[in-house]
């Protein structure tokens, strides 16, 4: 897409979500009463972790050449993300087949045959197209199999590159946010007089980093421009491979095997088996596979809470040595100065809300971050499960999930105390829903409105 100008349809809303790494806001569907005739469209949102079906609606009559969607009603698919099926392609198509029949029942009969179905992988496809383009393949066959039994109108399942998820992500949080177009008093459309916020995702695998810029990027790479409700933006975007949370969690086991043969960010009175051949078998860790290790070994690790420690190891992750630009943000990557405010999302979200409300501790500036990394680095296996009880899965993670979010925003991307900005997102109550699905409707996948609109 670099370089070339695209008018998207983008989305009315997808319960998105987050933290705003310097603003976030929620903004609630509108109650609009509906037209008689409506089209319908189907977005499998594959990630690194796990699959979403988003069922978009939308009327046939369009705002300056650009069409306004709404979400209609989602389902979230049982597993792991379709690469999780390397092993065992169909069963990634079988994995669908739930929702799938949910989307029958959601589509008016009479619409089935006119609706378009599309399926969208991300990084965790990417990676695996990586190591292995031959068990890549076989997924996305077995996954188009499955979709092509439907009676919908099926245009293709691909795996995103990362510009795509990060313009989309982008496209999503500004028509969540009105910041395109907003729905007056008057009855009419109008285009609001305000700017587009940036956007910053962190999935499993990958995150994303895009905002709009008024220069020309230096790597044209990093540069899309876009045509939405017949304004211009360019737009400056980039995706790490190996950034997301679960594959930086892996990075970081691996280098604290490597360097400590103990784990600094774990909490102290917290140990577990860690299985090599499972460590190292993404290429996120493999250049820091041993020279000589038994895949089949199973090592003891223990946590010490460690704070600096810690930070030490999570530093080591990003690259600040070279730079062939003006600027870079890391890894020699091209990156603009950040200005104006930004939303982030996904594990963004997830982390610093564990601090805000479990933890209890205040995360609205930069140095209030850093020092809430540092207090939950500090805690104990014990004094982390009485403060969170129902979170033992991830609990371990927190402190190196939280140490990596404070470092990417300013040691990755320059972020500093006049730049940062961050307030949660406040979800108006649902009557009926519980807390988690209310907070859930600020969490939801941060690119598929963007996905959806660009294939129309």
């Amino acid at each position: 897409m670099a370089g070339k100008v695209l008018s998207l349809l983008p989305p009315l809303v997808l319960a998105a979500a987050g933290l705003s790494g310097l603003l976030l806001l929620c903004v609630p569907t509108r109650d609009v009463r509906e037209p008689p005739a409506l089209k319908y469209g189907i977005v499998l949102d594959a990630g690194s972790s796990h699959t979403s079906m988003f069922v978009y609606k939308w009327p046939a009559d369009k705002e300056n050449d650009t069409g306004i969607v709404g979400q209609h009603s989602s389902c979230d698919v049982q597993g792991g993300g379709i690469s999780s099926y390397a092993d065992n392609p169909s069963g990634a198509g079988q994995s669908l087949v739930e929702c799938l029949e949910q989307a029958l029942r959601d589509v008016p009969k009479e619409r089935h045959a006119g609706t378009p179905l599309y399926l969208g992988a991300t990084a965790g496809m990417r990676l695996l197209n990586l190591t292995s383009p031959e068990a890549s393949a076989s997924v996305l066959e077995a996954v188009t199999q499955t979709l092509t039994q439907y009676p919908f109108d099926f245009r293709g399942a691909r795996i995103l590159s990362g510009q795509d998820e990060g313009v989309f992500g982008w496209v999503t949080a500004n028509y969540l946010l009105e910041n395109f177009i907003k729905y007056g008093w008057v009855g009419r459309w109008f285009r609001p007089r305000k700017g587009t916020l940036g956007a910053m995702d962190l999935g499993g695998a990958s995150t994303q980093i895009t905002f709009e810029t008024a220069i020309p990027a230096e790597d044209p790479a990093n540069e899309v421009k876009l045509r939405l409700y017949g304004q211009h933006y360019r737009v400056y975007t980039h995706s790490f491979l190996c950034y997301g949370r679960d594959q930086v969690l892996q990075r970081l086991l691996a280098s604290a095997l490597q360097t400590h043969r103990f784990h600094p960010c774990w909490p102290r009175g917290y140990s577990t088996q860690v299985l090599l051949q499972d460590l190292y078998q993404s290429p996120c860790t493999e250049a820091q596979w041993p020279q000589t290790f038994n895949s089949s070994a199973r090592v003891s690790v223990s946590g010490t809470s460690d704070p600096v420690l810690c930070r030490d190891l999570v530093s080591g992750l990003f690259d600040l040595s070279s730079c062939t630009f003006s600027r870079c943000s890391f890894n020699g990557v091209f990156q603009p100065p950040v200005a104006g405010n930004f939303i982030a999302f996904s594990a963004f979200y997830y982390t610093v809300d564990f601090l805000r409300t479990a933890m209890g501790l205040p995360v609205a500036t930069l140095q209030q971050l850093e020092a809430a990394a540092m207090a939950i680095c500090n805690q104990t296996w014990a004094e982390l499960q009485t403060r969170a009880p129902r979170q033992q899965a991830r609990l371990a993670d927190y402190c190196a999930g939280a140490m990596f979010v404070q470092q990417l925003l300013s040691r990755g991307y320059g972020f500093d105390e006049r730049s940062f900005r961050l307030r949660l997102c406040q979800v108006a109550p649902s009557q009926g829903a519980s807390p988690d699905a209310q907070r859930s409707r600020c969490m939801g996948s941060s690119h598929v409105l963007g996905l959806f609109a660009s294939w129309f």
